[in-house]
């Protein structure tokens, strides 16, 4: 069956299957030229394989790891209770699933990634404005749990050697030997991902029940460390329920949503191996909000632990392991930390930014290049400067990253559900000249859409400790609401460009 559902699409381009799949049709060349290559051209149906486990082992594996453990983990840092720290991360992921299904389900149904459905709206060049921006965001990420990945080996072999590796000279103010063990897990994932898809598939699978239980393990060690789980359920509020909580609550939410905000954007880099739109949508589902909030509620317990027997609270799981004085504890706490840490990093923050560098020229670049690009860029953004603190790591890095990303994803959303209803040309998304190629491949209204909403997202947010002050004053009671502020923003103006643009098209 011929898809015609789109006006002026070659008969012969594309073929719809009865369950809503489509793909390029049989016996026709694929897409060719400077803005196609093996990695970025759609993923024929009979290699969209992955199941409803596959999705919810993938979101299992990125959810539960140490970056997660520490967003619920800073927020009793700061003053919240465990009721309110899991209330606050279960709603941000209840949120954020609505537009991660959204735009997953351009992957199973085309089997395009993220910067080839941005194209669509952005422009077939323009694409890559949005596609670098996520790919920025994914390098710091990379960066942050790369380093998270470093610490946890430092401390694994400082307990194993003893104190000349924990106290050895100090450079930039780490012992040297922390740098080392930065490097080698830098050097694990860059083996892991030259290995492809199918290997990350696998290793999400058997890493996320593994991770799981080291959870449940930490979560006992705490609990009989402080005699029970009563002092973890009693430690109190700094902020009670009145206004000083609410105060925290809305900046805390956007930054939860912030969190996942780059994979809402990216997901169909994911869903595109789907095997049905039923595959993806109950995978993510079952997988996200459901082990997001599971996590938090061992992380606060953890952590709210912590503050009844060391006095303070301990936001960092791999500073926390390395309390025991139990050799064998450590070391499965530690491992446990090295796979989820391996297991998120390299499914959030490998993938996604390979498939976008290599947008960037697909001629040129290819998915592995892509990635090294990643590895390298992860390091120059000095990612132990960004996970310092709780207080920069949640409000600044993940607000000022949600409030941006929400604009991309608004213009995604309105471009794919609202003005095309689902229906996207494939061959055009790789051609010159064609429906997606706008004026000189870019498309100057979602450019316009996009810097309108960042700048109402983020312009009056603290950039401190990134640099002082705020850029835009006048903007400040935005910016506690900077993911919603940015979606609806580029979501209104870029439907009322592109209407605009469709009258005087018919007034020609």
């Amino acid at each position: 069956m011929t898809d015609t559902a789109p006006t002026a699409i070659p008969p012969s381009s594309q073929v719809t299957l009865a369950d809503g799949r489509v793909e390029l049709a049989p016996g026709s060349p694929p897409p060719s030229g400077p803005y196609a290559n093996d990695d970025l051209l759609p993923v024929p149906v009979e290699k969209r394989t992955w199941t409803t486990y596959n999705f919810s082992a993938l979101w299992v594996g990125m959810a539960h790891n140490t970056a997660s453990w520490t967003l619920a983990s800073g927020l009793i840092a700061v003053g919240m209770d465990w009721k309110q720290a899991v209330l606050t991360i279960a709603l941000a992921n209840v949120i954020v699933l609505v537009p991660m299904l959204l735009t997953g389900h351009a992957g199973p149904k085309y089997g395009i990634p993220f910067p080839v459905f941005a194209r669509a709206s952005f422009g077939i060049r323009g694409a890559n404005l949005p596609a670098v921006v996520r790919a920025l965001v994914a390098c710091g990420w990379f960066g942050i749990q790369t380093w998270i990945g470093g610490e946890a080996i430092f401390f694994l072999a400082g307990k194993l050697i003893g104190d000349g590796w924990a106290d050895a000279g100090r450079i930039g103010g780490y012992a040297w030997t922390m740098w080392l063990s930065f490097a080698i897990f830098w050097a694990i994932q860059v083996a892991i991902i030259y290995r492809g898809m199918e290997t990350i598939r696998r290793f999400e699978n058997w890493a996320a029940p593994f991770v799981l239980v080291g959870a449940f393990v930490m979560l006992w060690w705490m609990s009989d460390k402080a005699g029970g789980f009563g002092p973890l359920l009693d430690q109190p509020s700094k902020l009670g329920w009145g206004g000083d909580f609410w105060k925290l609550f809305w900046p805390s939410l956007m930054g939860m949503i912030g969190f996942w905000s780059t994979l809402s954007l990216n997901i169909p880099d994911f869903t595109r191996y789907g095997k049905s739109q039923k595959a993806q949508t109950w995978g993510q589902a079952l997988g996200l909000p459901t082990t997001m909030t599971l996590f938090a509620f061992l992380s606060v317990m953890v952590t709210s632990g912590s503050a009844a027997v060391y006095g303070e609270p301990i936001w960092d799981p791999v500073q926390l392991a390395a309390k025991t004085d139990n050799v064998v504890g450590l070391l499965f706490a530690l491992v446990t930390v090295l796979v989820a840490t391996l297991s998120v990093n390299i499914a959030a923050n490998l993938v996604s930014p390979a498939f976008d560098f290599s947008n960037i020229a697909p001629r040129k670049i290819s998915f592995r290049t892509g990635a090294l690009a990643t590895c390298v860029l992860g390091v120059l953004i000095f990612p132990w400067k960004l996970y310092s603190d709780p207080q920069g790591y949640i409000f600044t890095w993940l607000g000022l990253v949600g409030g941006l990303l929400g604009t991309v994803a608004g213009i995604l959303i309105a471009d794919y559900w609202i003005l095309r209803r689902g229906r996207l040309d494939l061959t055009d998304l790789y051609r010159t000249g064609g429906r997606y190629w706008y004026e000189g491949g870019w498309n100057w209204r979602a450019v316009v859409a996009f810097l309108a909403g960042g700048v109402l997202a983020i312009g009056g947010a603290s950039f401190d400790p990134l640099i002082d002050g705020t850029p835009i004053p006048a903007l400040s009671s935005l910016a506690d609401y900077g993911w919603a502020v940015g979606l609806g923003t580029s979501m209104v103006l870029y439907l009322a460009l592109m209407l605009l643009r469709g009258r005087e098209e018919r007034t020609v």
